[in-house]
């Protein structure tokens, strides 16, 4: 396609939105990305409105791509991608649940990177600008719509990747006593949580996000002793996000470990399969903690 990138873009993106053959609307797609990604940021930023307009598109698939597309986009030209932000909230509620998943997961790891950033650059430069601020509003809507999903009926599906997410938020936001407590450094590809937060960073205040933590800690084992009213795979994905809780945070281990060992759900409620599956799932969170090498798991393990 001759003309210049701008213009080759801008083509590509219209028959991804307006193509009858979907083929044609995935390739076009395919081709656009490629354009944005080679563009400087600044110069791509321009074009971002025209992608958010796919989020309309009728076929699912070209909504995942959008959405894949978006992550990459951000993580590449973050000072720039606000525009694109409401793609992840509108396709969060999407009638179809590959597209509601696929913004979860995108969302996810776009949130992490976010919070990452914003350490980083206060770590750097002693303030968070303005646009990142920005974006952080918009993960903070977004936390918002993935626990609404966690918590209300819907799409077996999804929930289970928005339970995934709780999970995610307490491991952000619970230090990690195996690290030290200096700041990430830059550049650092280690996953963060709240031991690497600057003190005084103007934004992310560490005790009311450890607090959350410990909120979102608390869903989880109310739902855990609901249990005998969720079905099979999310009671089982409850207990499999609190052992990875347990064993990644042994801060939380005593809490989880009790909650396991209390575990008495009414099983009548369940259909037999499924309570043989939940019971193993426990079992399993159990043998792990006691194979564990950290040295809070291995003491309390001692005891038992």
């Amino acid at each position: 396609m001759a003309g210049p990138p701008r213009d080759q873009a801008l083509s590509l993106l219209a028959a991804a939105n307006n193509h009858g053959d979907l083929a044609v609307k995935l390739s076009s797609l395919r081709q656009a990305k490629d354009i944005l990604l080679s563009l400087d940021p600044s110069f791509a930023a321009e074009l971002l409105p025209y992608l958010v307009e796919l989020q309309s598109s009728p076929e699912v698939l070209v909504r995942k791509s959008l959405l894949k597309l978006v992550e990459e986009i951000g993580l590449k030209a973050m000072e720039h991608c606000s525009v694109l932000m409401p793609v992840f909230l509108t396709l969060l509620r999407d009638d179809h649940h590959d597209a509601a998943k696929q913004s979860i997961i995108s969302g996810s790891n776009f949130f992490s990177s976010v919070l990452q950033e914003m350490s980083l650059q206060f770590q750097r430069c002693g303030k968070v600008e303005r646009w990142l601020e920005e974006l952080w509003s918009w993960m903070a809507k977004f936390k918002d719509g993935v626990f609404a999903i966690a918590l209300e009926p819907g799409c077996v599906a999804t929930k289970l990747l928005a339970l995934k997410f709780l999970e995610t938020y307490v491991l952000l936001f619970t230090s990690d006593s195996s690290e030290t407590e200096a700041p990430v450094a830059e550049g650092s590809r280690r996953p963060f949580n709240i031991s690497q937060l600057v003190c005084g960073h103007p934004v992310l205040d560490s005790y009311t996000l450890m607090s959350e933590a410990n909120r979102t800690l608390g869903i989880l084992l109310n739902l855990l002793q609901s249990a005998s009213s969720l079905p099979g795979p999310l009671a089982i994905s409850v207990v499999n996000c609190l052992a990875a809780i347990a064993r990644k945070r042994p801060l939380h281990y005593s809490t989880v470990l009790t909650a396991l060992l209390d575990f008495n759900p009414n099983f009548e409620l369940m259909k037999g399969c499924h309570a043989s599956s939940i019971l193993y799932s426990i079992r399993t969170a159990l043998l792990g903690f006691l194979r564990s090498t950290t040295p809070a798991i291995m003491e309390v393990a001692e005891l038992l």
